[in-house]
């Protein structure tokens, strides 16, 4: 999705996610040809949704408590055994994700408010990946990221779609856009303004750049 700052992304992002935005908000969201509740943010995790969201401080994490904690917040069942977390479980599934999105830290015990901006970011998309997801949501996710993470994370989403988990991108880096997107969307003022697939049209960042602004 590519659209300017205020163009309505992240609304629309975050009322996919079980909290609307705006007003006269109608519509409903289908998933495998089925509708589904995506009116909680409960219901919208159950369903197979999970949003990476651009304001990590704010939304996506404690950042009083360490890694291992915030990697599974999202998903305790899968870390418990009758209501109980297993502690050696939760470190394994914490180290397995610090390993594979290279999160730089002393370790999984360390405090995510004294990780960098990149590594925080990081650790909000192992909380969503050890959920599950169906879809991913992500909310200008390389905005904190360097470019080598960035490119890293571009390929993880196509290793995604290779295993059946779609994403939606949010970002206003164009070429990161077109690098991964088989459909563009632009929204301006929270409406649709173009669309293009890239599977049977070249992508033309002119094109994006005048529906953005025009």
């Amino acid at each position: 999705i590519a659209g300017l700052m205020g163009a309505g992304r992240t609304e629309f992002a975050m009322s996919l996610f079980g909290r609307s935005w705006g007003q006269k908000i109608s519509g409903q969201v289908f998933m495998h040809g089925k509708p589904v509740d995506v009116s909680s943010i409960p219901k919208a995790t159950k369903a197979g949704l999970a949003y990476v969201t651009e304001d990590r401080k704010t939304y996506g994490l404690v950042l009083i408590d360490h890694i291992k904690h915030n990697t599974t917040l999202a998903n305790l069942p899968g870390v418990s055994s009758r209501g109980v977390v297993d502690e050696m479980q939760e470190l394994k599934v914490a180290n397995k994700y610090r390993r594979d999105l290279r999160i730089r830290s002393s370790g999984v015990f360390q405090t995510t408010m004294n990780l960098s901006g990149g590594n925080q970011q990081k650790v909000v998309l192992a909380k969503w990946l050890f959920s599950g997801p169906e879809v991913l949501i992500l909310d200008e996710p390389t905005a904190s990221l360097n470019e080598n993470d960035s490119a890293a994370l571009l390929d993880r989403l196509l290793a995604f779609r290779a295993q059946g988990i779609a994403s939606i991108l949010i970002s206003h880096k164009l070429s990161e856009v077109a690098r991964v997107a088989d459909r563009i969307t632009v929204l301006r003022d929270g409406r649709t303004v173009d669309s293009i697939d890239c599977r049977a049209e070249p992508v033309e960042e002119d094109r994006i750049i005048r529906s953005m602004v025009d």
